[in-house]
């Protein structure tokens, strides 16, 4: 199996932290010094996005756990609706940042890809809209919203890889 975005081979099972400090303490040798810096970074910056998925999901719990106590049928109400589900996507944009940094860690890519951060930014872009009260929202916030997807949508669109459709396009 290989990841689809660096076409290296995705390991089955879960690295421990022994295992992965045993890992980069025999590559530590073999780095520049900025490149220790930059792994230094990363490892810092993924502890803390762990962190703060920890406590998203655990005020995300806190909150599902509130509204079962207070029934569940409440879940209807629009802006409950829209609070949790804005906590949850809060969780999954912090999870994919910190995959994204686990990526440049683990293949020492020295720079994010452009594609992962575009990801991020429209899942943020997403976020903002589900938790929008569109009744108190100008109608300059909407189209600005808006016209930030279209263009994110089309970056991500042009930084795609489009090899495969090439290939499909010069069999025919």
């Amino acid at each position: 199996m290989q990841d689809a975005g660096s076409g290296a081979p995705v390991s089955n099972g879960m690295l421990t932290l022994a295992t992965e400090f045993r890992q980069l303490q025999s590559k530590w040798r073999t780095l520049s010094l900025y490149e220790r810096f930059e792994q230094t970074v990363v490892a810092a910056l993924t502890l803390v996005i762990a962190l703060i998925v920890v406590l998203a999901t655990w005020q995300l719990l806190g909150e599902m756990a509130g509204l079962l106590r207070r029934g569940a049928a409440k879940t209807a109400d629009p802006q409950i609706f829209q609070g949790v589900f804005g906590m949850v996507l809060t969780v999954l944009i912090a999870l994919e940042f910190k995959h994204t940094l686990l990526v440049v860690r683990h293949h020492r890519r020295a720079v994010v890809e452009v594609r992962s951060v575009v990801l991020i930014a429209l899942l943020a872009l997403v976020r903002r809209f589900i938790i929008l009260d569109v009744y108190d929202a100008s109608p300059a916030i909407i189209a600005a919203l808006a016209g930030a997807t279209v263009a994110l949508g089309i970056v991500f669109w042009l930084v795609a890889d489009h090899s495969g459709q090439e290939m499909d396009a010069e069999a025919e």
